[in-house]
């Protein structure tokens, strides 16, 4: 089975068992200033495990689209993406473990058919100080639907409990959480006893890093809520699932390496003929393949959410992504464009599942190679200059700041380089000149736009609203490249920005303010 057809397999298994399937949302999460990214399938269902009715009922299924660049220094790995798509099935106070477990163990065994006797569950050994009781009933259940009792462990709150804030003991009062359950794949003994693994000596468990087991899916059973004296039962226990798409089109077709994927296929051929390498051959290059393959796909999707390369906030890791890729092409000799190329096989790739990429595919084409060329200028200046100071096996605040300013070098790729090559980098003296550079802006610091809803009064709700209407009402007028990139709502007034490669112009402005009517009366007639 392909990737595609996983996907489609798993909300169409979902979907018979009366769960109503939802859309993906965007990368940048709406009115939520906390984080920059959508990192997780749970992210944008928070409210609803927390309590709030889902408009679309109790029981619910989606592909969500995510990316989490702390994961950015291990890309390349073979198992680690940035960007990468989270399978979710939701229980909002309907089923629970009688249900989760044996549909999730159906669908992996039935429906994609995996081989039952490579399968291995983790469960919660519970906490006894704070009366966390072992989850013995998930790990009945696993035995009753055919587990073994020796493919069954069970670890502590580091590996098997979920909460926002991680361990019971750092959660707040009226804090949700629970005991999970996890899935992993055995891609066999050889992997940890290959002659070059670092781990063939050791003894190999689930949760080790040999790469023998990959972790495929996790089920959150959200049964617990934080008092001031302890733990009590929620009122609606909740069951959040999230399986990786990639993970899970590992074990299907059986390579623990995701690079090696039919979603990667086109755009790694684009890649091995530019390169004139193969992808395998040689480790290091093996790994530039990864990067590059990881941080274009990553920009592809960023750019067709709109976020554009820029220098600041989500902007500032579209543009990273692409630099990023860009460097590690000299790893494979390339001196040539080739970045618009390899997300255009992305683009083609993606199109049937997300049409949204196929009409962006000029925007984000256009991004790509526009920030390539930018940072193409530079780069091999820029990486002679580096080799001049580099040796003295010291880079200095000065120096490393003189390859920010003049040749675009963010901190990261300068100790990158330096790591490389051994290295060390004066990071706090960089900081400092940096801070010093920026100091004409720090004085309006305290102005700088944050984004989300300050409260939740009536008034509030009420401009929320409001900027669903905006927002169509700029698509209608302007055309569906048009994205939210940020909104602040206070009771007194609204702030809505989004994207848009020109200035308004008049006309524009007079035919935005008529859609925006035209759909708030739109609104009222579905509403009435």
């Amino acid at each position: 089975m392909t990737t595609h057809q996983i996907r489609e397999a798993y909300l169409s298994f979902f979907e018979k068992n009366k769960h109503v399937r939802l859309p993906s949302a965007r990368l940048v999460p709406e009115n939520d200033p906390t984080t920059l990214f959508t990192g997780s399938g749970m992210q944008p269902m928070l409210p609803y495990l927390l309590g709030q009715a889902h408009p679309q009922g109790k029981r619910l299924t989606d592909s969500q689209k995510c990316l989490r660049v702390q994961d950015i220094d291990e890309i390349g790995d073979k198992r680690h993406t940035t960007f990468f798509e989270m399978l979710g099935n939701w229980s909002l106070g309907d089923y629970f473990k009688g249900e989760q477990l044996p549909w999730i163990y159906a669908f992996l065994t039935k429906e994609l058919g995996l081989d039952p006797t490579r399968l291995h569950v983790t469960v919660f050994s519970g906490n006894e100080e704070l009366d966390l009781p072992k989850d013995t009933e998930s790990a009945e259940i696993w035995k009753k639907i055919g587990v073994p009792a020796d493919h069954i462990s069970y670890y502590g709150e580091d590996k098997n409990w979920w909460s926002r804030s991680g361990a019971p003991h750092n959660m707040p009062v009226g804090e949700p959480g629970g005991p999970d359950s996890e899935l992993f794949w055995d891609f066999g003994a050889d992997l940890q006893l290959h002659e070059n693994s670092p781990y063939k000596n050791e003894s190999c468990h689930v949760n080790c890093d040999c790469g023998r087991f990959m972790e495929i899916g996790n089920s959150v059973f959200m049964e617990y809520v934080k008092t001031a004296t302890g733990f009590e039962k929620l009122p609606q226990k909740n069951v959040d699932f999230g399986g990786g798409l990639e993970r899970i089109a590992a074990a299907v077709q059986d390579t623990p390496d995701v690079f090696k994927l039919d979603v990667f296929e086109a755009a790694k051929t684009v890649l091995e003929k530019v390169s004139q390498k193969t992808y395998g051959a040689e480790e290091a290059e093996t790994r530039a393949f990864g990067v590059i393959l990881d941080h274009l796909r990553a920009a592809t999707f960023l750019i067709g959410d709109g976020v554009v390369p820029a220098n600041k906030d989500q902007g500032y890791f579209a543009r990273r992504l692409i630099r990023r890729a860009v460097r590690f092409s000299r790893t494979l000799g390339i001196q040539d464009s080739f970045c618009s190329e390899v997300s255009a096989a992305f683009i083609a790739a993606y199109a049937a599942s997300y049409p949204d990429l196929a009409a962006q595919r000029e925007l984000i084409l256009k991004e790509i190679a526009a920030e390539e060329a930018k940072f193409s200028r530079t780069l091999s200046t820029g990486l002679k200059m580096f080799q001049k100071y580099s040796t003295e096996k010291y880079i200095s605040a000065q120096q490393a700041f003189d390859l920010y300013q003049s040749f675009g070098f963010p901190l990261e790729m300068t100790l990158e380089l330096a790591q490389e090559k051994g290295l060390s980098v004066d990071v706090a003296g960089f900081k400092q000149a940096f801070l010093q550079h920026q100091s004409g802006s720090r004085a309006g610091a305290e102005q700088k736009f944050k984004g989300g809803l300050s409260d939740h009064s009536q008034k509030s709700v009420q401009y929320h609203t409001a900027t669903h209407l905006l927002h169509q009402a700029l698509r209608t007028v302007l055309g569906d490249h048009v994205f939210q990139k940020g909104s602040n709502i206070t009771p007194e007034r609204l702030r809505f920005d989004f994207s848009h490669g020109a200035k308004m112009t008049a006309e524009e402005i007079k035919d935005w303010t008529a859609a925006g009517a035209m759909e708030q009366r739109s609104r009222h007639v579905r509403r009435d």
